[in-house]
């Protein structure tokens, strides 16, 4: 699953971005990759490790609440089941 926030941009300014990836691990676990920065510009990472799905899931909407909360907006959902 993959979800793409972005801010409003501001005048003069480039948008910031804020992405969330949650994918399988090859031992079974869950991986959950936070990458956020400034538009054309170099980006921050952070990876979880989760030992099940529900867990990472709880994660993932955690995240993305706090950055809707910010300013952000979804632009995208890929991977959905909704």
């Amino acid at each position: 699953m993959r979800i793409f926030m972005q801010t409003t941009p501001e005048p003069g300014k480039a948008p910031r971005f804020y992405q969330l990836i949650l994918h399988q691990d090859l031992l079974g676990g869950w991986s959950l990759i936070r990458q956020w920065g400034q538009t054309g510009s170099r980006a921050t990472a952070r990876r979880e490790h989760y030992a099940d799905l529900t867990q990472a899931q709880e994660a993932l909407q955690h995240h993305r609440a706090i950055q809707v909360n910010k300013g952000f907006r979804v632009m995208f959902v890929q991977g959905s089941e909704h």
